[in-house]
């Protein structure tokens, strides 16, 4: 995690090196688990999650989009957009800023870059919003651009960023 000072100057909460470190931990498995994207591996994705989960996106048309999944939904989309990448097939490289609004609500500012098998690469930048129930943190809600199209059945997973492959 990083820039954690522009985060708290803005939200007025100052988080602790526990909850920098917790959240900092739940990444790293997240990541893991994504890296590797088994059926497994987005079981326990999904394991990590706090449904319904609230998902926030635009289209083509210039028109914000909001939906909501079930744990199979997010199963079945995850699998469809990650399908086909095996064992360590991905790797990630993420810079993240949390902006803490109290020990248990955290909204956190990813910047990353995919990076294939194939050397094949995609840079992303999107938010989520993450809750933390019984000391464990569990996200809530993705935000990203560019899905409408597809999760309302009309097109194809956003490029975002493409990268030199």
């Amino acid at each position: 995690m990083q820039r954690s000072e522009i985060a708290e100057s803005l939200t007025g909460y100052t988080p602790s090196e526990e909850d920098l470190r917790s959240l900092e931990e739940w990444f790293e498995t997240y990541d893991a688990h994504s890296s590797a994207p088994t059926p497994e591996n987005v079981e326990r994705m999904a394991d990590m999650a706090a449904f319904p989960l609230n998902l926030v996106t635009d289209g083509s048309d210039g028109d914000g989009w909001t939906g909501q999944w079930d744990r199979a939904e997010y199963v079945g989309a995850m699998n469809a957009v990650m399908g086909g990448a095996g064992d360590g097939d991905l790797a990630f490289e993420s810079v993240r800023t949390p902006f803490f609004l109290s020990p248990s609500l955290a909204v956190v500012f990813t910047a990353a870059t995919m990076t294939a098998a194939d050397g094949g690469k995609q840079t992303m930048h999107y938010a989520d919003i993450l809750v933390r129930k019984g000391g464990t943190w569990y996200f809530q809600t993705m935000i990203q651009g560019g899905w409408a199209d597809m999760l309302k059945g009309q097109g194809q997973p956003p490029r975002h960023d493409r990268g030199d492959g």
